[in-house]
């Protein structure tokens, strides 16, 4: 125990790049972390220090989590190897590169396996765009599990540690959509040591470096951004939470709303609490969340020698996810919007972390002189969202004590610095390297931000557009954008009126293209048609439009599964709402979005006739659909 807590107190803190290199650093940088035992051979290696095994593709670039964490890994010196969508059938995958001297690292890649395997509806997905050529089944249904015992099987002693997003939105008790049941932590299920959840550069550094100087994985407590299992007699520090036992929530949706909410209350890391929750015998204990990354740190991070291409193993072959993020550049982390369908906040945090403006303008000159086929076009400057860049709270004793779910719902925080400046100051500095000829903005903007400030609204649209503009107002009632948490939709109004009249002045025609999402939580018929009346009003015809999918550990999922509504306080009378559950009310939500499809108009009818609007269907400009039998098509294509 002594031993234990004097390396936790050592280890506390420590700029990334501030510990005592491994001695295998002596081998220097590897072209491309090996996936086979010729590329060890090659580089004079008789073993790995770290395996990280992963559900993608080998694509050596940062927006790649196995090649970010492992060339972060191999920056402390270790040696680290990458098994890539192995073949789970068995455990002789896993012993591709041999033992590994430290542990596995195992992640579902960078997306949760059940989204992309399933559509909204629970549809098998055709393709996987993390994938060569975009073939399907090369990962299996919960991934994270299945190579966490394939990796036990192979080397029984070694620690496995996992890793990710799938992992970590599943670090406790949640709401399986898939099974439709809760499903316990993934750590008890997968049998794994250690689980880290976020972005987890600050806690796989500490764990691989601990490890290395002999500690054991089951003596290291404490430790921030960390989740382990440990006998339910053994003591806990004075400062936890206890949420309701596994046993409970699975069995009460009240506990289980209220568990959710207790959670969500618990991710700013200088207030956060230790959460734990019981799973039969023991508890899962999730440490507070690691402390956010310093500017120096990330521009580090970013600018480890990336090939920024995939592993010469899949020769020409057409990887999707890379070929959409191959010219990009991440410039900041985080999300202070709180969206309720959105998992950001529960994995990387509200806390914005932002590169230096010399670093992002270092790696778009990397592009430019190493990215294949650059034709002078950055196809996006952003991150989880286009807008917040070094945006952050202003006020140090609110920073450190806050609670909320959001810094801009119901309203704008007071204490939130909004000032787009720097981020006008990139974008200029960025269109001005030589060599290229457009920076485009692809990354989700929060328009009701952007509307306080006019002069970044101009600046996209006379400079950053590509024709289309992706916007996400989600919805347009009220009630539904409250459960959303999301602004009303007037403050979309103000951002199209200026958009169209700064690209006006910049003499371009360009558009905008609405996101909307069908059957959320709290969503009735009565909703979705006052959505599809404003679409019509404003001419959009969607092409594409998706139902709410119940992801893991977000408020709207909690939402879908106990029908109470969590973003308000939940106490022993907490508001329950109307959820879309049935397959044909999903069905009919959708359709709404898509008015204008005729596949879709016998549906509506049938529909418009039950809520008693038959007003809604003839030729009269105030109608939504034709009448029965009609050839007559009301919404002719656009040119």
């Amino acid at each position: 125990m002594n031993k234990t807590r004097q390396m936790t107190n050592n280890f506390k803190n420590i700029n990334l790049f501030s510990y005592p290199l491994y001695w295998a650093e002596s081998y220097g940088v590897s072209p491309f972390l090996p996936m086979f035992r010729a590329e060890m051979d090659k580089l004079g290696w008789d073993s790995c220090d770290v395996i990280i095994v992963s559900g993608d593709a080998y694509v050596d670039h940062p927006s790649f989590g196995m090649a970010l964490i492992g060339r972060l890994l191999e920056a402390q010196g270790f040696r680290v190897g990458i098994i890539s969508q192995p073949d789970w059938h068995s455990a002789k995958a896993f012993r591709t590169l041999g033992k590994p001297n430290l542990f596995f690292g195992v992640t579902a890649g960078n997306m949760d396996s059940m989204v992309n395997h399933y559509t909204a509806d629970r549809k098998i997905r055709s393709d996987d765009a993390y994938t060569p050529d975009s073939k399907p089944n090369k990962r299996p249904n919960r991934a994270s599990l299945v190579y966490a015992h394939r990796c036990r099987e192979a080397y029984p002693d070694v620690p496995i540690i996992l890793g990710g997003i799938e992992s970590s939105l599943r670090r406790l008790a949640h709401y399986d959509y898939w099974s439709d049941q809760v499903r316990r932590s993934i750590l008890v299920d997968a049998k794994a040591d250690m689980l880290l959840y976020g972005n987890a550069e600050r806690a796989i550094v500490e764990v691989a470096h601990k490890l290395a100087k002999g500690y054991k994985i089951n003596e290291l407590n404490g430790m921030r951004g960390t989740v382990i299992m440990k006998p339910q007699s053994q003591v806990l520090p004075n400062n936890y939470i206890r949420l309701p036992a596994y046993e409970e929530v699975k069995n009460n949706l009240l506990k289980h709303a209220q568990a959710s909410y207790l959670m969500h209350r618990e991710t700013n890391p200088y207030s956060a609490r230790l959460v734990v929750q019981k799973h039969g015998d023991k508890d899962v204990v999730v440490n507070p969340p690691p402390f956010p990354l310093a500017t120096e740190e990330l521009d580090r991070i970013y600018e480890l020698p990336y090939q920024r291409k995939p592993h010469p193993k899949y020769q020409n072959a057409n990887i999707p996810a890379y070929e959409m993020i191959r010219f990009s550049v991440n410039i900041m982390r985080g999300c202070f919007g709180g969206c309720s369908f959105c998992s950001i906040t529960q994995h990387e945090g509200r806390i914005i972390q932002s590169r230096s403006e010399v670093s992002v303008l270092r790696e778009i000159e990397e592009i430019k002189n190493k990215a294949p086929c650059f034709t002078g076009i950055i196809s996006d400057l952003g991150g989880p969202t286009a807008n917040m860049y070094q945006m952050n709270c202003s006020n140090l004793s609110a920073k450190k004590n806050c609670q909320r779910h959001s810094c801009l719902y119901p309203k704008i925080c007071p204490n939130l610095n909004i000032d787009h400046n720097a981020l006008i100051k990139l974008y200029r500095k960025a269109r001005a390297v030589q060599g290229v000829k457009k920076v485009l903005i692809a990354s989700g903007i929060r328009y009701d931000l952007a509307i306080k400030s006019p002069n970044y609204i101009k600046e996209i649209a006379t400079h950053h557009v590509g024709g289309c503009l992706k916007i996400a107002p989600e919805h347009v009632v009220p009630k539904v954008l409250a459960y959303m948490q999301k602004p009303e939709i007037k403050a979309y109004d103000t951002f199209k009126e200026l958009f169209f009249r700064y690209s006006h002045e910049a003499k371009k025609e360009q558009y905008l293209i609405p996101y909307f999402i069908a059957a959320h939580p709290g969503t009735t018929d009565e909703d979705m048609l006052e959505a599809a009346l404003w679409l019509k009003k404003n001419d959009f015809r969607l092409n594409q439009v998706q139902n709410f999918l119940p992801t893991p550990m977000t408020l709207a999922t909690t939402m879908y599964y106990t029908g109470y509504n969590i973003t308000l306080n939940m106490g022993a009378k907490a508001e329950k709402i109307f959820v879309p559950k049935a397959a044909k009310t999903r069905k009919l939500h959708k359709a709404f979005l898509r008015y204008h499809d005729p596949k879709n108009w016998s549906l509506l009818r049938n529909a418009l006739n039950r809520m008693g609007r038959s007003d809604l269907i003839g030729y009269d400009e105030k109608c939504l659909i034709p009448p029965a039998k009609s050839t007559r098509n009301i919404y002719p294509k656009k040119n």
